[in-house]
């Protein structure tokens, strides 16, 4: 009787513990990869992320060169949804689809590399506050690409670095990240 009563209490325990466990949804959106050379600007491809959302995003600018903190405050953070043309776009500016920080300087350089197109309409803006953190919220499920200047302080050496870094929002949840 006392090893029914066990099974029956671990049973109900199971059930209360898999109520709590999240659902995550289906996964984000995520096209296969452009062939070489082909990633035309497509309004089709961003729709998408015109849908509101239940998921937000908090991002901290962490960047340090050496012991010199980096900050955007004052600054403009870029939302991009990613898409094959956006992905391309990445790779071609800043080196990677993934993540980078690189000299401002070389990445505007590239532009007249990568692939043209307007994302502009689809693009969400936030500011970096004085502590250098920023937010963007009402997002639908998917993958985006976080866009930003960081500067060293007044009188430090060093220029302007460009940040990027791929996101990810899925589950109404909100999505914490440093860049």
């Amino acid at each position: 009787m006392v090893v029914t009563a066990r099974i029956i209490a671990a049973t109900a325990l199971l059930g209360l513990v898999s109520a709590c466990a999240p659902t995550l949804g289906p996964p984000p959106p995520r096209t296969s990869p452009p062939p070489p050379g082909d990633a035309r600007f497509s309004a089709e491809d961003f729709a998408w992320s015109k849908v509101p959302g239940r998921n937000a995003l908090m991002g901290r600018l962490a960047f340090r060169q050496g012991s010199v903190a980096y900050t955007c405050a004052g600054s403009t953070v870029v939302l991009t949804p990613e898409t094959p043309w956006s992905r391309r776009r990445m790779g071609v500016l800043y080196k990677s689809d993934v993540r980078s920080a690189l000299p401002a300087d070389e990445v505007r350089a590239r532009t007249p590399q990568a692939p043209p197109g307007d994302s502009g309409p689809f693009i969400k803006r936030a500011t970096c506050d004085p502590a250098d953190r920023f937010s963007f919220g009402s997002l639908p499920d998917g993958a985006w690409y976080v866009v930003t200047i960081a500067k060293p302080p007044s009188g430090a050496a060093g220029g302007n670095v460009a940040l990027m870094r791929r996101v990810t929002t899925r589950g109404g949840r909100v999505t914490s990240f440093e860049l």
